[in-house]
Parts: structure tokens; sequence; C-alpha cells
């Protein structure tokens, strides 16, 4: 046992002279958790960024699909262009849906799920809202698929000329260079995005205006009372004509509260070290789903909700 302390006594003397001290060796460890801890980021978010490429990235016959849709509807005799009635556009006793969307097969899957689903579709009026680039698309589609008895109007957003940068604080923001360097330089940081890492929010399709058209709902629809705002990536599953009949209180906006522990809260979204923010919002406050929204346009008016919409972009 003696032979054998002394020689753990020379491996441990021989060990203290070779080996770093303790402070060295933390200083070591720390500077290689950080590298991993940066590998890691990095890697997090180049797997982002090929999710969101994947998401978007459209298979070549869907690409095509919108391509012959346009070439058909300007080789269409424009006495084959169906007229939609005026009156069934304007009329408040028929169930009205607003959709914003440059997508063509999801809106039609969202109009034929809805059809598919009610009693009634001749009392059904479908507003399918495009921009320039997909609008003849739009309208050559629902020209030979619409549901038969419903009615679908298609408008094109650039028609919209109550839409610009004098009257829409919005759009004078999406038109300056550093919005859209920070949509479309993902790579390449700026006083925008130097912060922000989430490339989920920095998607370019943000940039369009039928993003920020929902809160110009009165406008679009100046005749109408209630309108039913349906997102293009919903299927829908049952009749929705009893939504019709909710009584929303008094409030604007029916929804589907999707808050649950912490999730869709307003800390989530906005930033609480503003003070402009926390003096006036909850950051406990509920979040909602913009997918399938019951808007009640009269109170909207009344509450002047595009006006308030205009206040917090300009500030």
């Amino acid at each position: 046992a003696l032979e054998r302390a002394k020689a753990t006594g020379r491996v441990l003397a021989a060990a203290k002279e070779k080996l770093y001290d303790c402070a060295e060796v933390a200083r070591k460890l720390r500077a290689m958790l950080q590298w991993e801890e940066e590998n890691i980021a990095a890697l997090k978010k180049q797997s982002t960024f090929l999710t969101q490429v994947s998401a978007k990235t459209v298979p070549k016959g869907l690409h095509c699909l919108p391509l012959h849709l346009t070439t058909d509807y300007f080789l269409l005799d424009s006495s084959d262009e169906e007229l939609t009635s005026t009156e069934k556009l304007e009329d408040p006793s028929l169930y009205h849906y607003a959709l914003f969307s440059d997508n063509v097969l999801a809106t039609s899957v969202v109009v034929n799920s809805t059809i598919f689903n009610t009693k009634e579709p001749e009392r059904h009026v479908f507003h399918v809202v495009t921009d320039k680039l997909n609008f003849a698309a739009m309208k050559m589609w629902f020209l030979v698929n619409s549901p038969p008895g419903v009615t679908v109007h298609v408008q094109n957003v650039d028609d919209f000329k109550w839409l610009n940068s004098s009257y829409c604080p919005v759009l004078r923001q999406l038109e300056t260079a550093a919005m859209k360097a920070y949509y479309f330089k993902a790579d390449h940081p700026t006083t925008m995005s130097a912060a922000d890492t989430n490339l989920k929010y920095r998607n370019p399709k943000y940039l369009s205006m039928l993003n920020h058209l929902r809160f110009y709902l009165p406008e679009v629809f100046p005749k109408l009372d209630k309108i039913l705002f349906l997102d293009d990536d919903i299927v829908v599953q049952k009749d929705l004509m009893p939504l019709w009949t909710v009584d929303l209180k008094g409030m604007v906006n029916g929804a589907v509260e999707t808050c649950k522990e912490s999730f869709h809260r307003f800390d989530k979204y906005l930033n609480f070290s503003n003070p402009l923010i926390s003096n006036n919002f909850d950051p406990n406050a509920c979040g909602w789903a913009f997918g399938m929204n019951m808007f009640d346009l009269t109170e909207w008016k009344r509450r002047n909700i595009t006006g308030i919409y205009h206040y917090w972009q300009n500030l």
C-alpha cells in the first residue's frame, strides 16, 4: 500500500506540473462552449432558411398553371366573359367572403370547400382580390371552374386608386430602401435587421399590399355591413352560415382564440422594451389567427379602426 501511495504521489506531482491551472481550464471551456453555441445558432438559422425555401418553392406544374390561364384569358372572346351581378356584390342579405391571395389553386380550395359544405350556394358571394400579375389567371380559373350557383368576383388590388402612399403609411414604408433590404437581403445585416434572426418574418411576401389590405375592409367593401375574412391556407370542413348569426356584442372582430399558455400572447409579437408599447398594450393579451375572422364593418367605421391602424403605423 505504501508503494502504491508513493506511485500515486509521483503521478499527481507530474500532473500538477503539466496541467493548466483551474482558471485557465475554465477560460478554455468557456471559449469552447461559446464557439459551439455560435455554431448551433448558425445551423439553426440555416435550417430555418432552408425550411422557408422548401415551403415557398413552387413545383414547375403549379408555376406553369397561372401562365397557361393568363394566356387563355387574353385569347378569350369578350362575349364569353361572364358579368357578375352588381346587385349581388352589394346585397347585405347575402353571405359575403373576402379572400386576398395571389395563389389560384389555394383560393379555389377555399371557395370549393366552403360551397361543398353549404346548403345554399346561391346565397354566397366571394370577393377575391389578387395582384396585377395573377389577375388574369385568377379570372380565367373562376370563369371555367366556378362552383355552380355561387358568385365569385375577382378584383385587382392595383385598381384601388385610393390605396396610395399619401393615404396608406405602410405603403410608404414598403417603398423604402431599408424595408426592401430587410426582406430581400437576409444574409446582409442592415440597421433594421441586425437584431432580427427570425427569417420567418422576413419573407418578401409581406411587401405585397395583399397582406395589408385586410386593414382596409370598409374601403374595399363600402356597401357591406358584415364580411367573413378567410385566408388562402385553410380548408373549410363544415357549414359557415351559422357564423352570421353570432352576436359580436358590439365588437369589430369575431376571431378564433389561439392562446394556450404563453402561445400567441402579445409579448411574443411586440417589443415591450419600447415605452410606447409597454404603456399601451398588455403583454398577456391574447392574439388571434387571421385564418377566419368575422368583421362588423359598421362598427369598424364607427370606431375608426383604419385610423387607429394608421396612427400606429406612423409611430
